[in-house]
Formats: structure tokens, C-alpha cells, sequence
């Protein structure tokens, strides 16, 4: 297993003065809890955080404390997440055959759905971690109008880990850059490719960290793991924030 994980993003919309994942959060930085996680997969080969050069030093020191069992490297990020993801795929080892892209900012995820993810790809198929939408949804135009209600039966709310066969998803980005296409994520390259995409099956509980709010949200489910006495899928017992 290769897993890139994509680190460098900002605090913008959580109102912070620094990276997201680098917050605490139950008594260790976000980007922590994550690698934690990352590190209880089977199987683990290689590991790269794509980050901000000023956010080297405290990606160091978290991948220091996460006691890996497998070379990391920090790779230099760029100004989108697209470009930041291809950036790190340059840096996987020559042994490589298929990568698994997680976001730092989803560090309740579990290692068992790394896994699951894994043997898809291993397969040679891509993936995409995902819940099925239990909201209604409505599309609106400009104006804010209703134009209409998908069926909430097909639709998919797409999370990470995203997996793919190394190959494909280097050419899907040579193709990107080439063509000037702009996504939000690795899948999207690939529906736009017409190239095929599975969904795995995710927990609820594998949120991505965007407002205040998620992080109250993260620390209390992971003192409910806590209490339930689950820490492989986390890391060490909690410990106060602050």
C-alpha cells in the first residue's frame, strides 16, 4: 500500500490561523490522528504527505511522532489540490504500481477502509470511498431557483481514500494539464475520462474537518472510540486539548 495524503490545504473556512490539520485536536495535531490511523493499515509500503513549505517543520514532527512502519517523505505542494496531488505522485518510488490519495483533513478514517480500498485497486479497478446522500437534494440555478430533484438513490457523497492504478492516474493528469481541466478530486478525472469508478462503501463517521463545528464533532467521536475501547483505529488514548 501507497498512500499520498493531501496536506496542504489552509484554515480559511475554519477561522484558523494556521492549516487545518496541523489544530489540535484531543491532545494532538489533526494531520497526527490521521497518520495514526494511516499507520494501523496493513500493509503499509510508503507514505508522503504533500504539504506547504511553511508547514514542513510541524509535517516533520507529526510523521516523527506517528511511529511508521515504512519510509515518509514530505513532498511541496502547489496552489491547488489537483496540483499538489499530481506533485506527489512524482515523488512515489519506482516500485509503485497504484496509490491510494487520502486527505489529512479526514483523520477519523478508518484503516479498515484503506484496506477494503486496497484490494480494489490491487484488482486494477479505481475507487472512491463514499456515503450514500440521505438528504434531499435540490439543484438551483443562478437565481437560486429550484430546477429540480435528483433521485437521492443514485447519488454518492464522495469522501477519500480515492484509489487508482499508478499508470492510469499519472496519464489522467498529463491529460488534465494539457487540456486546462480543473477538479476537485482524483475521481473526477477519471468520470471525465469516461474511464470507470467504484464506490466503497465509507462510516458516516469519516468527515472531513471544514468549520469549528467539525472539530467538536471529531473530538467526541473520538472519545466515544475511546470509551469503547478502540484505540487501533486511532492511536494512543486521549488526552486533554490544549
Amino acid at each position: 500500500m501507497h498512500v499520498l495524503i493531501a496536506a496542504a490545504g489552509s484554515g480559511r473556512r475554519m477561522g484558523a490561523d494556521r492549516n487545518k490539520v496541523l489544530l489540535p485536536l484531543a491532545g494532538r495535531p489533526v494531520l497526527g490522528w490521521t497518520l495514526r490511523a494511516v499507520a494501523s493499515a496493513g500493509g503499509l509500503r510508503w507514505l508522503g504527505v504533500v504539504g506547504q513549505p511553511s508547514d514542513r517543520d510541524a509535517i516533520e514532527r507529526c510523521l516523527g511522532e506517528a511511529d511508521l512502519p515504512c519510509p515518509a517523505v514530505v513532498v511541496t505542494g502547489g496552489d491547488t489540490r489537483q496540483e499538489s496531488v499530481r506533485r506527489g505522485l512524482e515523488a512515489l518510488p519506482a516500485e509503485a504500481r497504484s496509490v491510494l490519495i487520502h486527505d489529512a483533513a479526514r483523520c477519523l478514517v478508518e484503516p479498515g477502509l484503506l484496506e477494503r480500498c486496497q484490494v480494489e485497486v490491487d484488482a486494477g479497478r479505481a475507487v472512491v470511498a463514499a456515503t450514500p446522500v440521505t438528504d434531499t437534494i435540490k439543484q438551483v440555478d443562478g437565481d437560486g431557483t429550484v430546477v429540480q430533484t435528483p433521485d437521492r438513490e443514485r447519488l454518492w457523497a464522495a469522501q477519500t481514500p480515492q484509489g487508482f492504478p499508478l499508470d492510469r492516474l499519472r496519464e489522467a493528469h498529463a491529460i488534465a494539464s494539457r487540456e486546462g481541466w480543473s477538479v476537485t478530486d482524483d475521481a473526477a478525472l477519471f468520470e471525465r475520462l469516461g474511464w470507470p469508478v467504484r464506490v466503497m462503501a465509507s462510516p458516516r463517521s469519516n468527515i472531513k474537518l471544514t468549520t469549528p463545528d467539525d472539530l467538536c464533532i471529531a473530538e467526541a467521536l473520538l472519545r466515544r472510540r475511546d470509551d469503547a475501547g478502540d484505540p487501533p483505529e486511532t492511536g494512543a488514548p486521549l488526552t486533554p486539548a490544549g
